[in-house]
């Protein structure tokens, strides 16, 4: 049996949000680097752009300390509002906002995202207009109907989530009804779009270990089905690089664009 995923405290107490992004998107050496990134960075840019999902709002639930997930969709939504549950998340994740010298060097992926537009020479500029359009860094709890109490987050036009919902969630009934909470924080006619690893039981922090629910291909699909969206689009693919099974044991990626309805 599959340990339990890590509890909310143990993240609180014991995830450093520096560790995670030096373990996983370090330049020459990242373990999610060319293996994640290079899976879910084409399927935001094409999401965007031939997808055609655009809007005045994007909302990134659960945004840990990183900004990959939103240098495509910066293009294309007027706001952007990150949220983390970890203060330490919110906390770098402002470090880079503001220019900070110890912030996280993204300037590779940033420089790989602007090559998948394109424009690899307008890196600098990226990244400004990403930092002009985060408007809002909340504190976001999923197990929560309203995960962002006491706040009233309006509906907004596309949620967003990355590698995050096998974290809080303990089995996929638990993921099921986050997604039926996500339904009051889309407007009619808005946009999913959820990215994660299937078959992980834990992934590494530098030397912390946490457990994460086991997503599978047959079950995921059915979640979004029961939580009332349509889906529009859906991508899986194996793992390639195998030889850090240790760090993380994850064996596949999906990518899942589904549509609340109208």
């Amino acid at each position: 049996m599959a340990a339990l995923s890590t509890s909310q405290q143990n993240y609180i107490n014991e995830f450093n949000s520096k560790d995670y992004l030096n373990t996983s998107y370090r330049a020459n050496g990242g373990l999610l680097l060319g293996e994640w990134t290079g899976f879910v960075l084409p399927n935001l840019h094409e999401t965007f752009t031939k997808g055609g999902v655009k809007g005045d709002t994007l909302l990134d639930f659960g945004t840990g300390a990183s900004i990959y997930q939103l240098l495509s969709a910066c293009e294309v939504f007027d706001k952007i509002i990150v949220s983390d549950l970890l203060e330490q998340n919110r906390a770098e994740f402002q470090k880079w906002l503001k220019k900070d010298p110890d912030a996280f060097d993204w300037t590779h992926i940033i420089e790989h995202v602007c090559e998948l537009e394109g424009n690899r020479e307008n890196c600098e500029q990226k990244a400004e207009k990403l930092r002009s359009k985060v408007k809002e860094i909340l504190k976001c709890d999923a197990l929560k109907k309203n995960p962002f109490d006491p706040v009233i987050v309006p509906p907004v036009d596309c949620i967003l989530s990355c590698l995050c919902l096998e974290c809080p969630c303990k089995d996929i009934k638990s993921y099921c009804n986050v997604l039926k909470n996500f339904q009051e924080l889309i407007k009619p006619g808005g946009h999913l779009l959820i990215s994660g690893t299937l078959n992980g039981t834990f992934y590494h922090a530098g030397n912390k270990r946490f457990n994460i629910m086991t997503a599978r291909k047959e079950d995921l699909e059915m979640a979004f089905k029961d939580a009332g969206y349509e889906i529009v689009k859906v991508v899986y693919a194996p793992r390639i690089d195998k030889s850090r099974m240790d760090i993380a044991d994850f064996d596949g990626k999906y990518f899942i664009h589904a549509q609340k309805l109208k």
